[in-house]
């Protein structure tokens, strides 16, 4: 399995617009985050999870030419806003995408997209097929997938976990018996926003508690802010196993060691 970060940063992305600090005049490319996503590639699936107002680009950077599915974590615009681009995926293909999410979200994708659900459809537009995610184990194209229900302050979103590979982006708490779903993953994703206290996700401090507990053998560092710092520095902080994710840094991992 390949994971591919397409972006690691903020609702607001960086360099962030009007704002000059030293991060977001960086000429480093790794300080230069679209918003968070993550490309999944195996032999028989490609999905990405989370679709936001980047992600045309982020398929371009990425060349990315076939995808099966987006799993969605939750309905903010920085994850859903880029979903009419799969308009191409659908012509090449000449199938809906799979889309995965939870009621709620649906209902958000519906009044987002309502011209794709409408009764008279305009033609050429996107084609989505929406699934529904619980606590059951999600299928995609014979890929087992583990939702992890967690929280952004106080709305329920998902994390997901493949493998020996867990994702999750934008939560600032993780129940006890959703870590148990959990242990045992040899690479996490988990998102610190930057080293202050948030009221809705992670820092860098809680982030490395959750490492610690969890104890994967790699951790990277997701959804991180202009405010964190640039990547160079903050990099020398943080533990050996544990890596601020960059734009199209990518690894490969056997789904089951």
């Amino acid at each position: 399995m390949k994971i591919t970060f397409l972006g690691t940063g903020t609702s607001q992305g960086v360099p962030v617009i009007t704002c000059d600090c030293d991060t977001c005049r960086s000429d480093d490319p790794k300080d230069n985050r679209l918003r968070t996503s993550v490309l999944i590639e195996t032999e028989d699936a490609t999905f990405v999870i989370d679709a936001g107002p980047d992600f045309r680009q982020q398929m371009l950077r990425a060349g990315v030419g076939k995808l099966d599915a987006i799993l969605l974590t939750h309905e903010h615009k920085d994850h859903i806003a880029g979903m009419d681009d799969v308009r191409p995926f659908n012509f090449r293909s000449r199938q809906p995408i799979d889309v995965f999410a939870e009621k709620r979200v649906q209902e958000a994708v519906k009044r987002e997209y309502s011209y794709v659900f409408a009764e008279l459809k305009y033609p050429g537009i996107p084609q989505m097929n929406l699934h529904t995610i619980d606590d059951s184990i999600i299928d995609v194209r014979g890929l087992k997938i583990i939702p992890i229900r967690i929280y952004h302050y106080r709305l329920p979103i998902y994390g997901f976990r493949i493998g020996d590979f867990t994702y999750i982006t934008d939560a600032n708490f993780i129940p006890d018996e959703e870590k148990k779903k959990i242990s045992g993953t040899r690479i996490l994703v988990i998102n610190a926003l930057h080293k202050r206290k948030h009221i809705s996700h992670f820092n860098l401090d809680e982030a490395l508690a959750v490492i610690r507990e969890i104890s994967p053998e790699k951790a990277y560092l997701t959804h991180i802010s202009h405010t964190m710092g640039k990547h160079s520095e903050i990099q020398k902080e943080l533990p050996e196993n544990v890596f601020l994710a960059y734009d199209m840094l990518s690894f490969d991992i056997d789904l089951y060691k």
